[in-house]
């Protein structure tokens, strides 16, 4: 499987909706503390805006919904994933993305036999406080090597003009939130990391890398 390099991770169906037809490929719906009515619907309008553009739709957390609406991808974190339901995920024909942060996170994870590992955070995230000090972007080759062919995932205070570092250090993709979504033209900052990812876009496949699907 490969991933596109530039992973958007958004918190509404609206962003989906107003980003994915810029030209992003892959993007997660990441969305917290919602009554499950909201996040359905929230779901289905990402799922048609993301089929509308051909990107890759990722749910966060919510496998259970993400099964029932009929999606292909879902990221788990560490906590999610010790109360998933991994057998019900596989027969739904889910791919699994998982968050890891030190090694014996790494190791959870490739036990689970995910499809891709997030590593982070690379640098400091004022998204979320967290208690895992900055990997750096020279730990990404450490990863890089014990995922083996797995995609890989960098996250964490990465920026459009970061975004080039991690991918030259082994990530397969880069991951971001608040440089886009917080930025005065996020249209504008998007069509950024598009064009800053777009070398590693056109590469169809690298040495470490499995086939697609």
């Amino acid at each position: 499987m490969k991933l596109d390099p530039f992973y958007l991770i958004v918190d509404s169906a609206n962003w989906v909706e107003r980003l994915v037809p810029l030209g992003v490929k892959l993007v997660q719906l990441r969305i917290k503390d919602q009554p499950e009515p909201v996040l359905r619907e929230e779901i289905r309008r990402a799922k048609a805006a993301c089929a509308a553009a051909d990107c890759r739709l990722i749910v966060n957390d919510y496998w259970k919904l993400a099964i029932d609406e009929g999606c292909d991808f879902i990221h788990l974190g560490q906590e999610d994933l010790a109360a998933a339901d991994l057998a019900a995920i596989g027969r739904a024909g889910l791919k699994l993305g998982l968050s890891t942060h030190d090694m014996a996170e790494l190791e959870t994870a490739l036990a689970a036999r995910p499809d891709y590992v997030a590593f982070g955070p690379v640098w400091p995230t004022v998204l979320e406080e967290m208690r895992w000090t900055p990997q750096g972007v020279e730990r990404i080759a450490n990863w890089r090597r014990r995922v083996g062919p797995m995609p890989l995932v960098a996250i964490g205070g990465i920026t459009a003009e970061r975004a080039p570092l991690v991918l030259e250090n082994g990530a397969d993709t880069a991951a971001v939130v608040t440089d886009i979504t917080r930025n005065p033209d996020p249209e504008a900052r998007t069509r950024q990391w598009l064009a800053a990812t777009a070398p590693w876009r056109s590469v169809t496949e690298r040495p470490h890398l499995g086939s697609l699907q």
